[in-house]
């Protein structure tokens, strides 16, 4: 009988074996990091829901994201920074008031923001906004914190289609079409929800876009 031939992700898996959850996080990072750093594309968990990720900074990149999830590329994406002081690399003026929502939101907050500076085009909205969070989630803080730049953090899902709470949720056209599944929090079947979304306009105009 031929070998089974195993996917990557299951390859990696079986090698970490039973390591503590930080070194099987690490190894997962690292992998995920590679890939980003290549240009891929990756799925992973983030504060929220499991999200399709890659280099907010590469529009070729971006643009592979848009063709995993066939959506049409004048819709925006939402990035994940891992502080503050990364989102101001971003946002040429941050207007007082995000300070006080991202430091006193109750759940996940996507603050939609002008100005923007330094990121791909094609994942901007038509009016030159962009939608930044910051997330203080172990696996995707320390993802954006060792990847230096922000991270795009769009819903695992086919556009139109619901979108995943739990990793098992994931359409496997998603899982096939991704350069890289993160092994981290797989099993985790606890349910998670899309985040806040609030726009801010250049002097402060609070628009309330996802509660």
């Amino acid at each position: 009988m031929g070998k089974e031939k195993r996917t990557p992700g299951e390859r990696q898996s079986s090698d970490l074996g039973r390591r503590g959850s930080a070194t099987f996080r690490d190894s997962d990072i690292q992998a995920a990091l590679q890939v980003l750093r290549q240009g891929g594309t990756i799925l992973y968990p983030t504060d929220t829901i499991w999200g399709i990720g890659c280099d907010a900074t590469n529009p070729e990149a971006v643009r592979k994201v848009y063709e995993i999830k066939k959506r049409e590329d004048s819709k925006a994406l939402i990035c994940l920074v891992d502080s503050t002081g990364r989102l101001q690399r971003y946002i040429r003026n941050v207007p007082d008031v995000a300070w006080d929502i991202i430091e006193l939101a109750a759940k996940p907050t996507t603050v939609i923001l002008s100005g923007v500076n330094g990121l791909a085009p094609n994942l901007l909205a038509e009016d030159g906004s962009v939608g930044l969070r910051v997330t203080s989630e172990v696996f995707s803080h320390t993802l954006c914190y060792r990847f230096q730049k922000a991270i795009v953090s769009t819903s695992a899902n086919i556009s139109g289609q619901p979108s995943p709470q739990t990793f098992s949720d994931i359409d496997p056209a998603i899982i096939k079409a991704v350069d890289y599944v993160c092994l981290s929090r797989q099993r985790d079947t606890s349910r998670h929800e899309p985040s806040s979304i609030i726009k801010l306009g250049p002097s402060g105009e609070v628009e309330i876009i996802r509660k």
